[in-house]
């Protein structure tokens, strides 16, 4: 039995990428090949969401060896905010990650990426992670558990409070809505809500 335990734990610990510099250069360059400015909070933003929602999609996996604290800025991760205080630092970084770690960070950079820190510090701040970190004091660690379930908590709120979130509408030539779903041969029609 503790073997088992002790697989899982030895899975969860395994990161999808070998320093979290490899993910703050792939934010950089991104936001760069888009003629975009990444401040540095917004980084640490960005940096704070892939990881919670990486562990999120991911079972408790980390995808890099972070850890983030709690400042009145809002979550850093202290090791790359103090690299990046004067600019990109010189640190050797993978270049290339793994596919599956690119789409992942791509999804966050679409879906957060275009916001503003003030937007990314609303959508954090009301997250129940950072504030119970926060209320315990300046630098104190932000469990990725917490960090976890707080975002896993906040979609499944979101998917309760707009069931239809989600489906696609679409508009039939009468003008009427209608819920559609992809055609599958041979599959039964699904009853709609």
């Amino acid at each position: 039995m503790a073997v088992g335990l002790m697989g899982e734990e030895t899975e969860r610990m395994a990161f999808a990428v070998d320093t979290t510099f490899d993910v703050a250069f792939w934010f950089a360059d991104t936001a760069l090949n888009q003629n975009e400015y990444l401040a540095p909070q917004k980084m640490q933003r960005l940096l704070y969401l892939a990881q919670a929602y990486y562990a999120v999609v991911h079972r408790g996996k980390k995808l890099m060896p972070a850890v983030f604290v709690a400042d009145e800025m809002g979550p850093i991760e202290p090791t790359v905010y103090r690299a990046f205080m004067k600019g990109r630092p010189d640190v050797e970084v993978d270049i290339f990650l793994p596919d599956q770690v690119e789409k992942f960070l791509d999804g966050i950079w679409k879906k957060f990426g275009h916001l503003s820190v003030e937007h990314l510090n609303r959508l954090i701040n009301d997250n129940n992670a950072y504030g119970l970190a926060l209320r315990k004091g300046r630098r104190t660690e932000i469990p990725l558990d917490a960090m976890r379930s707080s975002f896993q908590n906040a979609s499944n709120k979101k998917k309760r409070e707009h069931p239809g979130l989600g489906k696609k509408i679409m508009v039939t030539q009468h003008g009427a809505p209608v819920s559609v779903q992809s055609w599958v041969p041979g599959a039964k029609p699904v009853d709609a809500d």
